[in-house]
């Protein structure tokens, strides 16, 4: 019976989040509320809530009333549809709350949406909207599915903590040398020392590091033509829209006598970035808050100076996280794809003018819209002196992980 009551528990919930937070802090709030939920509980009722996220746009013909107030009976109906198809294995809710449907769990998953009558492409209905490259079927089909935990190894580290994770008897499968893949749920807080020894950071986000490595590569090309000032044996680095400072931290192992500015427009975010520097060994940096949507850039922030390195990874819609909260898909408004287009050229807009001749931008997005990548780009070589010298979309649907898009310019 506790099954039906976990099913039960969490229509309830889904009738009281509205999307204004991310789903996994609403969900905490209401089992510390509710302490009678033991692990296994709650690790049920979150499964459950998640599956119905996971059809995203897909199944909402339903009359309004239902839509909205996502109606008992049918909430509960399209949790188990995605249950069944986000299941590749039988398994103990779907056991007990669908039996026929459990038995068909191994089948592909085109035979198992035309037995539920869902039609896969239902799930993104934007398909015109997409970044170039990306594979709109599989594409579709990757948000029925939890994608990894990736881990980057930080340098010197990687034998420890393999070793470590060993020990602990945790699998892992090796992507690279720097860079291991563990199953979501992986508790490895007490047997690693994160930000220190490994950064828990998505695989096509490491990705980025190949990147920073090819401005590396163009700059030294460039050392005879250009002013050495702009070579980067010791680069002046902005991470202009710094967030939690995974880029920074990326930078920072790549290039090691880095020189180091971080900014973000929120000043709560600095102070755990601070946090997380002192636990990764980075000591000398500068930091300041600074608004790059609007034309007041705090320029005692940096003195003025100019930027061998700018990284602006931009505020975006988050779609090519969308895998891992799958709630933004199933809340998403395609009309907010504008205003992060346009917020996005504003930012490129206040910090290209801090580059030095002959430095780099590199422009990312965790986005797979057209709008929010190739269009920014577009707009950034017709209204500045910059020169394209690489983009990619960095396409990780199919290896369980984020899609990132990432572009390389050089200021003339």
């Amino acid at each position: 019976m506790k099954y039906f009551s976990h099913i039960n528990t969490a229509v309830q919930l889904l009738q009281q989040y509205n999307g204004s937070q991310p789903f996994g802090s609403f969900i905490k709030q209401f089992f510390s509320q509710h302490k009678k939920y033991g692990s296994r509980d709650r690790k049920n009722i979150s499964h459950l809530c998640y599956s119905f996220f996971r059809l995203g746009k897909a199944g909402l013909q339903l009359p309004p009333h239902l839509r909205q107030g996502f109606g008992g009976q049918a909430a509960e109906e399209r949790i188990l549809t995605g249950l069944f198809l986000s299941s590749q294995e039988p398994n103990e809710l779907l056991q007990h709350l669908r039996p026929d449907w459990n038995e068909k769990t191994q089948l592909p998953l085109a035979e198992k949406a035309q037995l539920v009558a869902i039609a896969l492409n239902e799930l993104f209905p934007w398909r015109a909207a997409l970044s170039e490259a990306i594979a709109y079927e599989p594409f579709c089909a990757s948000f029925l599915t939890q994608p990894d935990l990736f881990l980057r190894l930080r340098p010197g580290k990687e034998a420890v903590v393999k070793n470590k994770l060993q020990q602990a008897g945790i699998a892992f499968r090796e992507i690279n040398a720097s860079c291991l893949a563990l199953p979501n749920a992986s508790k490895i807080d007490t047997v690693i020392e994160t930000d220190r020894e490994a950064v828990i950071q998505d695989y096509s986000s490491q990705r980025i590091g190949e990147l920073m490595e090819f401005i590396g590569a163009a700059s030294a090309s460039a050392k005879d033509t250009v002013d050495k000032s702009t070579t980067l044996r010791v680069p002046r680095v902005w991470d202009a829209c710094a967030a939690s400072g995974g880029k920074s931290i990326l930078a920072n192992d790549l290039f090691p006598r880095i020189d180091l500015t971080v900014s973000d427009v929120r000043k709560s975010i600095l102070i755990n970035l601070e946090k997380r520097f002192a636990t990764a060994g980075i000591k000398h940096y500068h930091s300041f808050i600074a608004d790059l949507s609007t034309s007041t850039l705090l320029r005692q922030g940096f003195g003025g100076q100019a930027f061998d390195i700018i990284i602006t990874d931009v505020p975006c819609s988050g779609s090519g996280t969308w895998s891992r909260t799958p709630e933004q898909l199933y809340y998403f408004d395609p009309q907010q794809i504008e205003r992060y287009s346009a917020l996005q050229k504003k930012i490129v807009q206040q910090a290209i003018p801090h580059l030095k001749p002959g430095g780099f931008l590199l422009y990312c997005t965790c986005s797979v819209f057209k709008k929010e990548n190739e269009e920014v780009v577009q707009y950034i070589q017709e209204q500045h002196s910059l020169q394209l010298l690489k983009k990619e979309l960095l396409t990780g649907y199919t290896q369980k992980a984020d899609t990132l898009f990432g572009a390389v310019f050089q200021k003339k």
